[in-house]
């Protein structure tokens, strides 16, 4: 059932990705997200390519913030995410692609983000970025890593745990 789940997103991320508009999708594993859900305006509707599309569009009043996602349903949008403050990361990446590093610093959430300046869809993981995806390699990543084909530590999620 997750795979419908991934072509919307990586038909979302790409269409976003085309024309510039930026996006912030959390996707939920086993580490509840209550806290940034509740940061957020509560949406609990069926996860879909319009949906997401929509949320982003720049002028919407939800457009700012992270989507969250727990399996087949967009729980939250406009949600707040806490930024990394890993020194070392490169100065290209902006407040998204921070706070996309920070919250899977504290979860073992997936986040997929779309950057407004370049148009580059990333994947972030354990605290790893992973960037420049076309939809195919999003669609094999976000495949591998929900099959459990990746273990936690290729994930970077063993440092995580190590903090915690």
């Amino acid at each position: 059932p997750f795979v419908e789940t991934y072509d919307e997103i990586v038909l979302a991320a790409t269409t976003l990705a085309s024309q510039r508009i930026g996006g912030l999708i959390v996707i939920e594993r086993s580490i509840g997200l209550k806290n940034y859900i509740e940061s957020g305006i509560a949406i609990d509707a069926a996860l879909s390519y319009d949906l997401l599309v929509a949320i982003f569009s720049p002028g919407a009043p939800l457009h700012d913030g992270a989507v969250i996602i727990q399996k087949d349903r967009i729980t939250a949008a406009a949600c707040f995410l806490p930024l990394t403050v890993n020194p070392k990361l490169s100065k290209e990446l902006g407040t998204r692609h921070r706070a996309a590093i920070g919250v899977t610093e504290e979860s073992d959430a997936v986040v997929v983000v779309i950057s407004e300046e370049t148009g580059i869809i990333s994947i972030v993981a354990g605290g790893q970025i992973e960037r420049s995806l076309d939809g195919d390699s999003l669609r094999l990543r976000l495949e591998t890593i929900f099959a459990g084909k990746e273990s936690d530590k290729e994930l970077g999620l063993s440092a995580m745990l190590e903090r915690s």
